[in-house]
Parts: structure tokens; sequence; C-alpha cells
């Protein structure tokens, strides 16, 4: 049985899909550890350059995660481009960062990761405070 492959057969998925529907093309799948090093990652950033002194991880007995830091924090203002809160833009697309460029961030240990919109794509619950 052969079935005829045209354009209408291409899926395009958007937003967070992709992460969702093929986790292991953005994170290792066989444990967590690399999802919680980015969120980490981002404190870590933080200090530096210079903006935290102080870093919480804690690992909850339900299997959940919790960093704190002391630094700027996520900005909440509307972005100019995509007239969303860059708080919002930072958990919900891909590829959302300031650490493209060297202008906020001179140095990144979380250059080498997926980015923590992956990490809310592929988490039951967020908070951000």
């Amino acid at each position: 049985m052969v079935r005829e492959y045209t354009a209408e057969s291409i899926e395009v998925l958007s937003g967070l899909d992709p992460v969702r529907k093929r986790p292991g093309m953005y994170t290792e799948t066989s444990r967590p550890n690399h999802l919680a090093l980015e969120v980490i990652d981002n404190s870590v950033d933080e200090a530096l350059a210079g903006y935290a002194t102080k870093i919480d991880v804690q690992l909850h007995k339900d299997g959940s995660l919790s960093v704190v830091d002391d630094g700027r924090g996520m900005p909440v203002d509307v972005h100019p481009e995509e007239g969303i809160p860059g708080v919002e833009l930072i958990f919900s697309r891909l590829h959302a960062g300031a650490k493209f460029s060297n202008v906020d961030y001179k140095f990144s240990g979380g250059l080498h990761g997926v980015g923590v919109s992956v990490v809310n794509a592929l988490s039951s619950k967020l908070s951000q405070k």
C-alpha cells in the first residue's frame, strides 16, 4: 500500500509542541539532570555577571526542584517586538533569551543548554516569582 507523499503530509508544530512530541531532540530523556542543570545554569549566569551572590537549590520529596537566587530576575516588561512580557517569552518560546549576543551576559554557563522553555514544556508544574 503506497500512500502519496505531498505537502499536505507535512505537519508543522509550533510553540512548545515540538519539545513535547519529541523531547529526545532537545534533552536527555533517561534522567532529568539536564533539565535541572538548565535552570541552575540561569542562576549561575546571574552570579557570573555579578548580579547574584546567593543560589539556593532544593530537591523536594516529590521529585520537583526549586532554584532561587538573589539576581535581577526575569524581565516582566513587554517585549517590543513580540508584545508579551519577557518572562512569558522566556518560558514559552524556543530560542528566546538574552544570551545570543554578549551584551547582557559576557560569560554564560547555559549556552550549551536547551533553554528554560524546554524545561517548562516538559514540566508538570511551573512557578515563577
